[in-house]
């Protein structure tokens, strides 16, 4: 996305930063900063800092230009004031181990945070752009990222809420927990996200650039140019990943005996609520989950599903293969049966000593999660 805009701004772009997850060189005046992702690392608090710094030196510059893609909440992190870094790292750690949605998790993230939810552009003494590459089922703008340019609906109290439905007040953070309660009661040293209508975002502007859909009709055009009868599925693949691959097989099966090959693609963004110590991500939990029912078909098959960042929870994988030969597969390198494996969330070390693992690295966009299915 830097590059993009410094090739059609050219010598127009006065100075700029670029935050991460992985080193990488940038052209003058732009710096880049390095930080981490799904948790923000003391890397990203700086790389945050040096984004706010930016946003809100005094500057002959004519506006900031935002560049927003899926994991800039991690990205790019400035704990409120009274916080600290560890106490947004367990509070993360906890609601992602509890599978939170993507809303519920950025909804908290934003009132534990200096620059999520709208403080970024507020602060800006000059008008603002951004433009977003969305990772998040439904494309809002205060989601995206944690929406640090745009207007926030939700308050302290749905914060609050969204602690009290996973573990409950004493599962987090003392700190995190008083900062909720007070924002809550409208105490002055927790302030409020910027709400539709603030004046401090009258100049700011939103535009969405690409999303899930793109990767979808991507990955319909190469199946077509492969000779295969393509169905999209564009109703989003959400909630918990095992339930969602049930879904998704009675999906597949009423397309499966359609004449010739048949490649079904769908795309979203599931979640995982862990329950055991294994390894693994949401992609590759998915997968696993489709291989009972994939073993009983008569028809070739073979699922994957992957994040198109190239990551997929803390693993080196992107996501995982399954075949319809998965689980006889399994049985002949004397695996436990994949049931054991789903029981401790640990796809990752049924499908690793079966070659089965997507590894790309990370791609350099987020637009979601993606699945393709070749039938036949």
């Amino acid at each position: 996305m830097a590059a993009g805009a410094r090739g059609a701004l050219g010598d127009r772009i006065v100075r700029g930063l670029v935050i991460g997850p992985v080193a990488a060189s940038v052209p003058a005046p732009l710096t880049f900063a390095r930080a981490d992702h799904p948790m923000p690392s003391h890397d990203s608090e700086l790389a945050g800092r040096a984004a706010l710094a930016l946003a809100t030196t005094p500057t002959q510059a004519h506006a900031l230009l935002v560049l927003v893609s899926g994991g800039a909440s991690a990205l790019m992190a400035v704990p409120a004031s009274g916080l600290a870094l560890y106490d947004k790292q367990r509070t993360t750690e906890r609601l992602l181990r509890a599978g939170v949605t993507i809303h519920e998790l950025n909804t908290v993230r934003k009132h534990l945070s200096a620059v999520k939810g709208g403080r970024l552009a507020a602060a800006s003494p000059i008008p603002v752009l951004a433009l977003a590459i969305s990772d998040v089922v439904g494309d809002d703008p205060a989601v995206i990222g944690s929406g640090p340019t745009v207007a926030d609906a939700s308050t302290f109290g749905d914060a609050l809420a969204i602690l009290e439905r996973t573990g409950g007040r004493d599962a987090y953070p003392v700190a995190v927990v008083g900062h909720l309660e007070r924002g809550a009661r409208g105490e002055a040293d927790a302030l409020e996200t910027p709400k539709p209508g603030d004046p401090s975002l009258r100049t700011a502007e939103w535009r969405l650039i690409g999303g899930r859909h793109d990767a979808m009709q991507a990955a319909a055009q190469s199946a077509r140019q492969l000779g295969y009868t393509v169905e999209v599925r564009e109703e989003p693949v959400i909630g918990e990943a095992r339930t969602a691959a049930g879904q998704f097989a009675t999906w597949v099966e009423a397309v499966q005996s359609r004449p010739g090959p048949v490649c079904v693609i769908s795309s979203g963004e599931t979640t995982v609520h862990v329950r055991g110590q294994g390894h693994g991500g949401r992609n590759q939990e998915f997968a696993l989950a489709l291989v009972e029912p994939l073993s009983s078909w008569t028809r070739p098959v073979v699922v994957a599903s992957v994040g198109t960042d190239g990551v997929d929870g803390p693993t080196d994988a992107a996501g995982a293969i399954v075949r319809s030969d998965t689980r006889a597969r399994g049985v002949e390198a004397r695996l436990p049966p994949p049931t054991v494996f789903l029981d401790h969330n640990d796809a990752y070390r049924f499908f690793d000593p079966l070659g089965d693992l997507i590894r790309t690295g990370p791609s350099g966009t987020n637009v979601g999660d993606l699945q393709v299915c070749l039938v036949g």
